[in-house]
């Protein structure tokens, strides 16, 4: 009996090492780019020696970073500043959006509820990029063409079809709290706004991350603006401002094309490891506490 006991035990401890053997190699292929791209972004360029077959750079600077600060032709700072202001605005309006109609398809019943949430589900099937030309078009009907900043309108008129998740975390949330305040006299409005919000610190910051890096890395419907409308550079999204690095006849700004991914990168990661204490906070302790 004990050998068999210790028999499994060993099988278990192989499989469990197997496991961690597999996921470690994973993870190494899924970094490498990262990783190549952080030490290219040190490498001088410049220099006869370069050689871009080569991970570790042969020579270690800083000017590719200084470069995109310094070079009048690369304005990251227009660029990082124009995504900021576009992936905060839409953040902002796209929490408040999805929140709300979540919250009304959760709780409130009306005719056409289930009819509804088929057509957006049926709608959320079709690739975004499908609808590029004819959101072009009525952004020239509307005016609204010649700014990239008609960006955070176009993000956030459909960000209501992403309800499902904040739906299923406002199922969780039982009814009778809605009960309770509706018998002291409360409203629809209370609920939402002094019993649910309180309890969906969790949704809440899940909606924030992905509105925000939804458009902080978005590069497809940027580039389209900004070549049917002729947006001048200072006026570029970061992405579409690095894509353009890369297109130059020289590969001078190879190296500050990685600088300046590695610099994009951080404000979404800080803002990932900021919001995950309150993130895994508020799962630990449950919708409702108490």
């Amino acid at each position: 009996m004990a050998k068999i006991h210790a028999s499994k035990r060993f099988v278990d401890k192989s499989q469990k090492v197997t496991t961690y053997v597999v996921l470690t190699i994973i993870s190494v292929i899924w970094l490498f780019p990262f990783l190549y791209l952080i030490l290219q972004s040190f490498a001088d360029i410049q220099n006869p020696a370069y050689n871009s077959k080569s991970i570790f750079p042969n020579i270690w600077t800083f000017g590719n970073y200084a470069k995109l600060f310094t070079d009048s032709t690369v304005p990251f700072m227009n660029w990082w500043l124009n995504t900021l202001i576009i992936a905060f605005f839409t953040a902002l309006l796209q929490t408040i959006l999805v929140l709300m109609t979540s919250y009304a398809l959760s709780r409130l019943r009306f005719k056409g509820r289930q009819g509804l949430m088929k057509l957006i589900l049926i709608l959320g099937m079709f690739p975004g990029f499908l609808g590029m030309l004819v959101i072009y078009y009525i952004l020239d009907l509307l005016g609204l063409n010649t700014s990239i900043y008609s960006l955070i309108l176009v993000y956030t008129a459909s960000s209501a079809m992403s309800y499902y998740v904040a739906k299923g975390f406002f199922d969780t949330i039982p009814k009778s709290l809605d009960e309770a305040v509706m018998i002291d006299g409360g409203t629809k409005n209370t609920v939402f706004w002094r019993v649910i919000i309180p309890l969906s610190k969790p949704i809440i910051i899940y909606t924030i991350l992905v509105s925000f890096t939804g458009p902080w890395g978005d590069f497809m419907f940027g580039k389209y603006i900004i070549q049917s409308a002729g947006i001048q550079p200072t006026g570029y999204t970061v992405a579409v401002g690095l894509q353009g690095l890369t297109t130059m006849a020289t590969n001078d700004y190879y190296g500050a094309f990685c600088a300046g991914a590695v610099l994009v990168s951080i404000p979404i990661t800080a803002l990932f490891f900021w919001l995950q204490r309150y993130y895994v906070e508020g799962i630990a302790g449950g919708a409702v506490k108490g």
